[in-house]
């Protein structure tokens, strides 16, 4: 106990963070079978937010340090503005650290004031952390190159150079946020993306497909966006509209109101939907699955409908799906790869499953949540012509906009990876958590299937 009353707080928030991850891992092999399932949804939600919660200890120290701590020893330490500056600073970390938790609390019809201004506070620490993280780095670099040239740097130098930087790093932590909330708070752009497909029936040239993805109903989106969804998507009338997952970000009896109007969808050929790992973290699928069914929109759980251009049915069987209308084209979708990392019962990414009775010969359509899927997909099954994909956000906000780019096959827009192979992955209809977009646009994409020579 005495050597960790020695440690740094960053060392002991480092600690707290794989002491938390380990308990993670021991939960889910030990308790998840024995748990009641609402019980194990709470705790694996409190296990993420305590963890997320833990790293962010870390930037927060930081933060303190760089803005608070450094500036204690200058003149003006001792004014009632210094004073005022530290009660900000602690109002706003402790603002972006109670984000996590309004998931377990402020879930409602529409958001809570406190959830918006809490994850507006946690997109503005992770804009403040970068920038400060950058302006450290070259400061250090400038003074390697004044040491290098023999330039002895003054007090009064370092002085002004440690209020620079904080001062630096908030005012553009300001304006980005400000521009990423007012991104954000406009409605989705309407993007036509014309694809064309070899194997496409002459009956169903042209065809709309409207596609949404990743509108995160939870703390900081609720039923107004999604009747804006609803109206915008209507005013294109499509022939299908699907929902490639991450609708949601908690259970189906808390946001039955908000997501109810997608039951005013208008799509002459059907709704569908996909999970996300959104879904697989509220651990409540079924009850999602039964409340989507009853504002009829289709899930699609490793399944196919072979799709016309009168009528949509159930797929599977034969290469015919016993119809006898040939001209066809097979609609497929996937779980979400992350309930095979879960273990979720009943679920995890099936594609033999999903693609049964639909043949090379005939136009064949893919939902798939993830980029990473959409790679497998291919990787099994290279004869399938367009997947649809969502997931990355186009990252969100900068700087997450270069990890999103990094850690996934495909990032944001239209594909070509053959002559007959398309992917398409959309930045997301709305935004997760934080309510800003930076560098990203928020998309309702409307996809044009043209019959290619």
């Amino acid at each position: 106990m005495a050597i960790f009353r020695q440690l740094s707080l960053g060392t002991k928030a480092t600690l707290a963070a794989v002491t938390v991850f380990v308990s993670m891992i021991a939960s889910r092999s030990f308790l998840a079978e024995s748990l009641e399932l609402r019980a194990w949804r709470w705790l694996l939600r409190l296990q993420l937010a305590l963890f997320v919660n833990s790293l962010m200890l870390i930037g927060s120290l930081y933060i303190w340090r760089s803005t608070v701590s450094n500036l204690c020893h200058s003149p003006a330490a001792e004014s009632t503005c210094f004073q005022l500056w530290k009660v900000v600073v602690v109002a706003f970390l402790a603002l972006a650290h109670s984000s996590f938790f309004t998931m377990f609390f402020l879930v409602a019809e529409e958001p809570y004031l406190f959830s918006l201004v809490a994850y507006s506070c946690l997109g503005a620490y992770i804009i403040m952390l970068f920038f400060l993280c950058i302006l450290s780095g070259m400061e250090q670099a400038c003074q390697l190159l004044a040491w290098r040239s023999g330039r002895v740097m003054g007090s009064l130098e370092k002085t002004r150079k440690l209020v620079l930087r904080p001062a630096l790093a908030v005012g553009v932590t300001a304006v980005l946020s400000v521009a990423g909330i007012l991104n954000a708070a406009q409605p989705p752009a309407v993007k036509t993306v014309e694809v064309p497909i070899h194997q496409l029936p002459t009956s169903m040239n042209n065809l709309k497909i409207v596609l949404l993805s990743d509108i995160h109903l939870g703390p900081t989106v609720g039923r107004t966006k999604m009747e804006m969804f609803v109206r915008m998507v209507n005013v294109l009338e499509p022939d299908v509209t699907v929902i490639v997952g991450d609708l949601s970000d908690s259970e189906a009896s808390v946001l039955r109101t908000a997501v109810a109007p997608l039951d005013q969808l208008h799509s002459r050929l059907g709704v569908y939907f996909v999970t996300g790992n959104h879904e697989y973290y509220t651990s409540d699928v079924s009850n999602w699955f039964a409340l989507l069914e009853s504002l009829h929109v289709r899930p699609l759980h490793n399944e196919n409908v072979k799709i016309s251009a009168t009528r949509a049915q159930r797929g599977g069987g034969g290469s015919g799906g016993g119809s006898e209308d040939k001209d066809w084209i097979c609609l497929a979708g996937v779980d979400d790869i992350e309930a095979d990392i879960l273990h979720y019962s009943g679920h995890g990414m099936d594609l033999d499953k999903a693609l049964e009775g639909c043949s090379p010969d005939h136009t064949i359509i893919l939902l798939a949540h993830q980029p990473l899927a959409a790679k497998r997909a291919l990787q099994a099954r290279p004869d399938i012509n367009l997947i649809l994909s969502g997931h990355t956000h186009a990252g969100q906000i900068f700087p997450l906009n270069v990890a999103a780019y990094l850690l996934n096959p495909f990032f944001a827009g239209l594909y070509q990876l053959a002559q007959a192979t398309f992917v398409y992955v959309s930045p997301g209809t709305a935004y997760y958590g934080i309510p800003m977009r930076l560098g990203s646009r928020a998309e309702i994409t409307e996809l044009i299937l043209r019959r290619a020579p």
